[in-house]
């Protein structure tokens, strides 16, 4: 069975654990979780990285310090996980979707002014697959708006916006370490921070809203509750394990790299003959090939080939159902103006699977499942 995803396990991240484990400081905050943000925030020119349990409480994080009001409303796509909005929906943000473009899955930068009214306080975007949202023109629109701009990059790490990390562009960005991402801690995320006049918040609000950074940093003379928090930080447990990861995180990346383009080479002669679209990654985009997927003529076809590949043992799953259509979204959001791509796109996809460790012959096998899939068929 060619299993859809396998985490990636290096072999290094054992000796970082084990060593976690001989210090006796395991719980959140220590020497590496520090070391996984310095990283971060060497590697790709961030202001500070805080390093969570989640990319959702990343997003929760970056919701509650843009301090959103009940009523307030958010631009975002509908294509995408359900804490890209929750985290919003939570602060009684009101959401309002907009269409995507069909050639990359991501917001329809186009559409987003349009969107905008007296309550509109912030643009949240999804990076999907890795390939970055037109971010120059989104930027543009939030200056002239005063909007925040939240990044979705749960997706994103290691990929990059006209050489810029994804997650650093906007006022925040939020990273997924999740057991299905390029690097993981088994369920893990990070928060990414621009403007230092966040920071000391950020620190009180992982803190379970104690000034205790404050307190180490010698600012204060005994730390006590300073706000509403929470515990947002993940263990050293989790953060040796990643930091195994991050020493080879270039090496990893071009490894999935070329899978990607593997499957790109092998299934571009049926793209050609119109049986399907393969994966469009423009100009200004440098993706990480954390997804590699397809795009079937409709949703019949879809679940068709779906079982066809089943029967040769391999896994391939579809994404996720629009956000509006749904029964929370339909409670905290409406969409604005015209679905012309979001529900049909999202009715085509189909994932294939895409991890370090998966094997060429293994990848030439899903290539010839599809083809032999698609033969004697008519376009």
């Amino acid at each position: 069975m060619i299993r859809f995803n396998v985490p990636l396990r290096l072999g290094t991240e054992k000796d970082h654990v084990l060593n976690a484990i001989e210090t006796n400081r395991i719980g959140g905050d220590g020497q590496y979780s520090k070391a996984c943000c310095e990283w971060m925030e060497t590697n790709f020119n961030c202001q500070k990285v805080v390093l969570t349990t989640s990319c959702s409480t990343a997003l929760d994080m970056a919701a509650i310090l843009c301090e959103f009001k009940a009523g307030d409303e958010v631009i975002l796509p509908s294509y995408t996980f359900p804490t890209t909005a929750s985290s919003l929906a939570k602060e009684g943000v009101n959401l309002v979707f907009v269409d995507i473009r069909k050639e990359t899955m991501n917001i329809d930068e186009r559409l987003i002014e349009d969107a905008i009214t007296d309550k509109t306080r912030a643009i949240m975007v999804m990076h999907y697959a890795g390939v970055s949202c037109e971010m120059d023109t989104i930027l543009s629109i939030a200056k002239k708006y005063n909007l925040y701009v939240i990044e979705d990059a749960a997706q994103g790490f290691m990929a990059n916006y006209k050489g810029k990390a994804l997650g650093t562009l906007g006022d925040f960005g939020t990273i997924s370490f999740h057991e299905t991402k390029n690097f993981t801690m088994g369920e893990g995320g990070a928060l990414y921070i621009q403007d230092n006049a966040f920071n000391d918040e950020a620190d009180n609000l992982k803190d379970s809203g104690t000034d205790r950074q404050g307190f180490l940093k010698g600012k204060v003379s005994a730390y006590s509750w300073v706000r509403l928090g929470s515990s947002y930080m993940p263990s050293e447990l989790s953060a040796s394990y990643l930091f195994g990861q991050l020493e080879q995180a270039h090496e990893v990346t071009a490894r999935r790299l070329a899978l990607w383009n593997r499957y790109y080479s092998g299934l571009r002669e049926l793209e050609q003959r119109a049986f399907i679209d393969l994966p469009v990654v423009p100009r200004d985009c440098e993706h990480n090939a954390h997804i590699f997927y397809i795009k079937t003529k409709d949703e019949q076809e879809r679940s068709h080939l779906i079982e066809h590949l089943r029967k040769h043992d391999i896994q391939a799953v579809f994404h996720y159902i629009p956000l509006h259509s749904s029964h929370a979204g339909l409670i905290h959001g409406r969409f604005h103006g015209e679905d012309v791509h979001t529900s049909r796109e999202s009715a085509r996809i189909l994932r294939l699977p895409m991890y370090y460790s998966l094997r060429d012959d293994e990848i030439d096998k899903v290539i010839s499942s599809i083809h032999s899939f698609y033969h004697g068929i008519q376009p």
